[in-house]
């Protein structure tokens, strides 16, 4: 199949990229390189299967022939969505709908990553889809909350109203290799710290949860959702509902990294942080038999050796 990931130098979308290659089909990765790195698709330019096109999504792309299209194309950390908030919103709700434009004009399944973000500071835990959250709509993160809400609105109109083939991901805390190291989320930034003896930073208590999920469970589910064979279109979670605290987390890294000299240090809660988020997965059992695998100490394993290999370089 001929497969377009926007997004594909991305965490997320490199490993995609990869998944996808390996399977055999011919890859167009589409990137502006706002948060994309090419270091993460450097073993993948050699392949006559592989196609860099680097382009901003906020702009209409023409492309033929595609089969599938994986709309990824995003800022999805704190620091970087924030960097400049109208972007941001751009490129989720201008990108998404430059996106749906391309699957109608190739008449291809388009699939959305989208955003445990939609739920706000939940009110109702753990969040299921029917869930319709709690987000403020004039807040530092709405740009990035409810960019993701807008977008997927636009993909549920274009389904009523053209029959486009969608499917829709909601996408709960991932971690893994290729993990940009100043992204700002919780993990990485816990493993850099540690593995360079600075401290560990948790804001507020550290006792708000999140639950971790390694990008191999998550590209596995990504996969089965845009080939579902019963067409089912989500919006489905997708996430390990095994949950944590953020003070845990902490605690966790630093006990795997026993020969960090660094402690835990507390500074003030951002604005509209959740105070929990964990996925129900109920649905994508039931509909695509799917469920994560790795465990959270097994996965962070890994990550920490990408990271110290990333260091050491």
């Amino acid at each position: 199949m001929k497969i377009l990931v926007t997004g594909g130098a991305g965490f997320i979308g490199s490993h995609l990229c990869k998944k996808l290659l390996v399977e055999e089909n011919q890859i167009i990765c589409a990137d502006n390189f706002y948060t994309g790195r090419k270091e993460n698709i450097s073993d993948l330019m050699q392949s006559k299967s592989f196609e860099l096109v680097e382009h901003d999504v906020t702009n209409p792309l023409d492309i033929s022939g595609l089969d599938r299209i994986y709309n990824l194309a995003c800022p999805a950390s704190p620091p970087h969505y924030q960097k400049d908030p109208v972007f941001t919103w751009k490129t989720s709700v201008i990108g998404s709908l430059n996106m749906l434009e391309l699957a109608q004009k190739n008449n291809c399944r388009i699939l959305q990553a989208s955003t445990s973000e939609v739920y706000g500071d939940p009110r109702v835990h753990p969040q299921p889809e029917t869930y319709w959250g709690n987000v403020n709509p004039v807040g530092v993160r709405s740009c990035y909350d409810e960019g993701k809400r807008a977008a997927e609105t636009l993909f549920f109109d274009y389904q009523r109203k053209y029959k486009t083939g969608i499917c829709v991901v909601r996408i709960f805390n991932t971690y893994g290799p290729y993990m940009d190291p100043e992204d700002g989320r919780v993990v990485s930034n816990f493993i850099i710290q540690a593995l360079k003896n600075d401290d560990l930073t948790v804001y507020g208590n550290g006792s708000q949860t999140r639950s971790f999920q390694y990008i191999d469970d998550l590209i596995q589910g990504m996969i089965a959702m845009m080939e579902n064979e019963k067409r089912f279109i989500g919006p489905v979670n997708m996430g390990n509902p095994d949950e944590f605290s953020v003070l845990e987390l902490a605690q966790k890294i630093l006990s795997l990294i026993p020969e960090s000299k660094s402690k835990i240090t507390y500074k003030p809660l951002p604005s509209d942080d959740p105070k929990q988020r964990k996925p129900d997965i109920i649905l994508a059992k039931q509909k695509l038999g799917w469920q994560p695998k790795v465990k959270l100490e097994e996965g962070l394993i890994k990550t920490i050796d990408y990271f110290r290999e990333i260091l050491e370089k």
